[in-house]
């Protein structure tokens, strides 16, 4: 009998009921995350239902010394459930459901496999909303969201996960579970235990329950698509959006042409409403109380702008189809990224002030190193975010394009990842983002709450 063989009965004797799959009863589905990179399958597959088989799990891979990977809805951009040789995945697709809505305390309880989508919906249903949302929301999971601090398309309003997250509930390595459901907004009885699991990426814990907080839905929603000419036009309008219309400004996307126009030509039934072409379009989305006055307020914004030319033309959304159509535009980087396969895709923030220096620096090296390289841009502005999709075609240009973008993001203080994690793919660039002493702290922590080093190890961490 071989090692692989034996322990795979081990797990069967120790976990009992618990769902496993081994051998042909895998499949490809648990071999790789979104990114499509570094294809290996575990050696098996956990499917716990409740916390206490989360906890089973765990304590029979720590007893066994067995490397583990956490899985949710394998959407991840960064390789961070990406199992490596010899490890186990424990997928969280079956501990999925919501618990309670309290309308009262406007929280939804939610299990760490329940679908971002399914959340939204009920909270929709109860008259209510949960404002995380980006373009996975289908099949990602809200315990992977939490894990990974995932940002989206209204973390100008909202903020990230974190400040949607009140309680979780959380297994260690050994199996201890720390349950902390809180539903108030104030708690500072002791440490906030539940931010050792968000954004940590699933390596010092696995959140299996979350306290989520809902906010009202507002009935008004204004939508324009508007374009400029520059940069320093597109944070003008920002600013100005952000004056005149305060906290109802809920997204601000902007895109660059390049990217505007690949996903226009390549994306069927997407057309641009605009008859020329410009190098930046903006994508601004409010929500308030009063359709009518805010109608009123948000044109009386984009005339003002038309007319000091700040914008040079702009759409407004007259029906939810219009709003949808701009969107798609926004979101159509999933549609493209597969014909731009091989490519780097860069998530960072820095200060908006630094943004049009970087860009130029970035592409200038890009055009010296790599002449053929397609850039392609568009981001969360209002929130510091850039997202960057560069392709040659060429599988072996990769981590160049990485080292180049990196270390320029480090170069003007920026952030690595701003919202998708570092995962397994970016954590030998921590360095341009992180100290030496916040890094060591990083070991610190995860050798204490993991001190055999099963959970997620080679993730987040440089070596």
């Amino acid at each position: 009998m071989n090692a692989v063989q034996k322990l795979i009965n081990k797990l069967h004797q120790h976990l009992g009921n618990i769902s496993l799959l081994t051998g042909d009863n895998i499949g490809e589905k648990y071999a790789v995350d979104f990114t499509g990179e570094n294809y290996q399958p575990p050696l098996a597959v956990i499917r716990p239902k409740t916390t206490e088989e989360v906890s089973l799990a765990l304590k029979t891979c720590s007893a066994l010394s067995q490397r583990v990977v956490i899985q949710g809805g394998l959407t991840g951009l960064a390789g961070g459930a990406t199992p490596k040789p010899n490890e186990v995945a424990i997928s969280l697709e079956q501990l999925s459901g919501i618990e309670e809505i309290d309308t009262t305390s406007m929280t939804l309880t939610a299990l760490a496999g329940t679908p971002l989508q399914t959340i939204q919906e009920a909270a929709e249903n109860a008259g209510l909303m949960f404002p995380l949302d980006y373009g996975a929301r289908g099949s990602c999971q809200i315990g992977g969201a939490i894990a990974t601090n995932a940002g989206g398309n209204q973390v100008i309003r909202f903020g990230m996960t974190r400040n949607l997250v009140l309680g979780l509930e959380a297994v260690l390595a050994d199996g201890t579970i720390v349950s902390s459901m809180n539903k108030m907004l104030k708690n500072n009885s002791g440490y906030d235990l539940k931010q050792l699991f968000i954004g940590t990426e699933g390596t010092l814990g696995i959140v299996t329950r979350a306290v989520l907080r809902l906010y009202h839905s507002l009935p008004s929603r204004c939508t324009s698509l508007c374009t400029v000419q520059t940069f320093s036009q597109s944070v003008e309008l920002l600013r100005e959006t952000q004056k005149k219309l305060g906290t109802s400004l809920s997204a601000y996307e902007v895109m660059w042409a390049p990217y505007f126009e690949r996903v226009i030509n390549h994306v069927e039934n997407l057309q641009s409403p605009f008859a020329e072409n410009y190098p930046l379009y903006v994508l601004i989305e409010t929500e308030g109380s009063d359709q009518e006055s805010d109608s009123t307020k948000f044109e009386e914004m984009l005339e003002a702008a038309l007319e000091n030319k700040t914008i040079q033309d702009a759409v407004v959304a007259q029906s939810e189809k219009d709003r949808q159509d701009f969107w798609d535009i926004r979101d159509g980087v999933g549609e493209i990224t597969q014909a731009l396969m091989p490519y780097a895709s860069l998530d960072i923030s820095m200060d908006i002030a630094n943004m049009p220096k970087f860009l130029e620096d970035f592409d200038r090296s890009l055009s010296k190193t790599f002449p053929q390289a397609l850039n392609l841009v568009f981001g969360h502005l209002g929130d510091n975010n850039l997202h960057l999709f560069v392709t040659t075609q060429r599988e072996q240009d990769i981590n160049e394009i990485y080292s180049i973008g990196y270390k320029l993001t480090g170069k003007y203080e920026g952030a690595i990842t701003a919202e998708h994690g570092v995962g397994e793919l970016k954590r030998s660039y921590l360095h341009h983002s992180r100290t030496p002493e916040e890094i060591d702290l990083m070991r610190r922590l995860k050798k204490t709450l993991d001190p055999e080093g099963i959970l997620n190890m080679g993730r987040v961490i440089p070596d």
